[in-house]
């Protein structure tokens, strides 16, 4: 047909909207079977050794405190193996911190007087980056590792909204777009901050509502009786204000457009990572944002703008390092920017995509669940990329690292 109907008689904008209504209901049937009975997430337990790499000791160590009978008491098997709760990690780095030498490590990373909240904006214009998928590992990873996390998923589509069990059409969580939009029912920021199966990261879910600010911020930018709609641009620094005291880094997911959505949280932003896939039209598609990019910072710049970006750097995801061209799409990279390539690639992995199916992440779930060839080689992707990015942080903070 070619009236708008098919042969139900239905438009397609009926279609459209009972097939959107269809897949929702049915993937909270899923959610519902996977974490019943409250479809909360829940976090598994963490073995010896993942409990040593993210409190940065040895096993050894974890075990002597436990032999001593210090600090929580974590699950043992029936073959002896310790294992931690997220919860216990966290107690053992307090209490690794309390009772350490005297100038020896600092166990809890937290910010200290005179060092500023770091944003991380993490980019792309295209979808099927791995841009979601690099912003809540980096957010968790920093979480595991003692830092005190705020995510902001400002993609309207809330991937990594849904990667932490929520499912905003059904859920009615209220987005960013409550703090940032322009009447008089903007909202504080600190009312649609959510908390998450991870203990040190809290959300701040995405809903379809806001696009509304691509639309409402033209508007309220052409109207002289509206001046900070000519200041668009700082009111997620503005909103993020109210928290600064909170949090010791801030994740931003977002949208893989450049919209007034992605120009407020970079201008918001102490730091942006860019991914990229190593493959041509990527990177022809990547010249162009940046070329957009660099033309409207300047302008906003020009406008006002107070940029506060201390670093940036290109993540290459999805890589094959066994594709010849990929190579040479990396080897091109590093030789055209060799101060701005983050060091480690993020490897295609279907162990990172098999747990995506169950809306999950590597570091949610079990090693066993995979092959462990599979496993090791993501997770150790994964922890190389999140390490070099938590090293810049802290450098951005003034610590030797």
């Amino acid at each position: 047909m070619v009236d708008g109907t098919d042969n139900s008689g239905l438009n397609f904008d009926q279609i459209i909207l009972q097939q959107g209504e269809l897949i929702s209901d049915k993937l909270n049937m899923l959610r519902m079977e996977q974490y019943p009975p409250n479809a909360k997430k829940n976090l598994r337990q963490f073995t010896l050794a993942e409990t040593a790499y993210f409190l940065g000791v040895t096993q050894s160590n974890i075990k002597k405190l436990h032999l001593e009978g210090k600090g929580p008491v974590p699950t043992t098997s029936n073959s002896g193996r310790r294992s931690y709760t997220a919860e216990q990690m966290l107690e053992l780095r307090q209490y690794l911190d309390k009772h350490g030498r005297s100038g020896a490590k600092q166990y809890v990373p937290h910010r200290r007087e005179g060092e500023g909240l770091q944003v991380v904006s993490v980019v792309n214009f295209k979808g099927g980056s791995g841009k979601t998928t690099t912003a809540a590992h980096l957010a968790q990873h920093l979480a595991l590792t003692g830092h005190r996390v705020l995510a902001i998923d400002l993609d309207p589509q809330a991937s990594l909204t849904a990667l932490h069990g929520i499912q905003p059409e059904l859920d009615n969580v209220p987005s960013l777009y409550e703090c940032l939009r322009y009447d008089d029912e903007k909202r504080s920021i600190k009312d649609v901050i959510l908390a998450t199966n991870f203990p040190g990261l809290d959300i701040i879910p995405a809903n379809l509502e806001l696009q509304e600010y691509e639309y409402d911020t033209p508007v309220a930018a052409s109207n002289p009786e509206t001046p900070e709609g000519r200041q668009f641009f700082t009111r997620i620094s503005q909103a993020l204000k109210e928290v600064d005291g909170d949090y010791d880094i801030v994740v931003i997911d977002c949208p893989p457009q450049l919209g007034y959505l992605t120009l407020t949280a970079l201008t918001a932003s102490t730091s942006v990572l860019i991914t990229v896939h190593p493959q041509m039209l990527d990177i022809m598609s990547m010249s162009q944002f940046l070329l957009m990019l660099g033309g409207i910072m300047g302008t906003i710049r020009e406008a006002g703008a107070d940029m506060k970006l201390q670093w940036f750097r290109y993540l290459v995801t999805r890589y094959e390092p066994t594709d010849g061209p990929q190579q040479q799409m990396v080897g091109f990279m590093q030789a055209m920017f060799p101060n701005q390539m983050l060091g480690p690639q993020m490897v295609k992995s279907t162990a990172i995509s098999d747990a995506g199916i169950t809306k999950q992440t590597l570091y949610e779930v079990d090693r066993s669940q995979f092959v462990r060839k599979t496993y090791d080689r993501a997770i150790e992707a994964l922890n190389s990329v999140n390490e070099e990015v938590a090293s810049l942080v802290h450098q951005a903070w003034g610590r030797k690292v």
